[in-house]
């Protein structure tokens, strides 16, 4: 991971817990744009991350996620539709709160190990994120904006998949100490 490391990026890219939490702690307004929600086919390191068989309904968020107006991470979550109507219904009427309320509130929930991978620019997913991007910024991705972190989250034995894909600004962006909410024990 040389590279990330030159531009800062592996904090980010391997920091735990709520990546909505630590983008607001950079700013003063934090803002989920809802760039796409709809049935798609699943990509291959999707359908080998969750296990899942080659047929069947997938449901497919990308989003935007800004600091103070400037789109600093797109992100693209993905879970088999059988799902949706047991543990992860709440994904479909999520609209533009961050799915990472939806994560880490609940204890149930259960996160892989982060998966720091590099894009390559003439892949599906960059090309994805560069055509969105332009539709709804009115330019182009930065050129190496090619780092992403990968992992999925379990809840009754469903799993849905993040892949977070960040500008390497953000490694300039210094959220300090996150705080953790503390549960009340019963």
């Amino acid at each position: 991971m040389g590279i990330a490391d030159r531009w800062g990026l592996r904090a980010w890219l391997s920091a735990p817990g709520s990546l909505s939490k630590r983008l607001a702690a950079t700013g003063r307004r934090y803002e989920v744009q809802v760039l796409r929600q709809t049935v798609a086919p699943l990509r291959l390191q999707e359908r080998a991350a969750l296990g899942l068989p080659p047929r069947g309904l997938t449901v497919v968020r990308e989003v935007l996620l800004r600091v103070d107006g400037v789109p600093l991470v797109w992100a693209r979550s993905a879970v088999h539709g059988d799902s949706l109507k047991g543990p992860w219904k709440a994904v479909n009427g999520l609209g533009s709160r961050p799915l990472g309320h939806l994560l880490y509130d609940d204890p149930r929930i259960h996160r892989s190990e982060l998966r720091p991978r590099r894009v390559t620019r003439h892949g599906a997913t960059w090309l994805q994120m560069a055509a969105q991007w332009r539709e709804a910024t009115g330019e182009d991705p930065p050129a190496m904006m090619q780092w992403s972190r990968n992992s999925v989250f379990t809840r009754h034995g469903k799993q849905l998949r993040v892949m977070e894909l960040f500008v390497p600004d953000v490694a300039l962006r210094d959220p300090g100490p996150i705080r953790r909410k503390t549960r009340a024990r019963r």
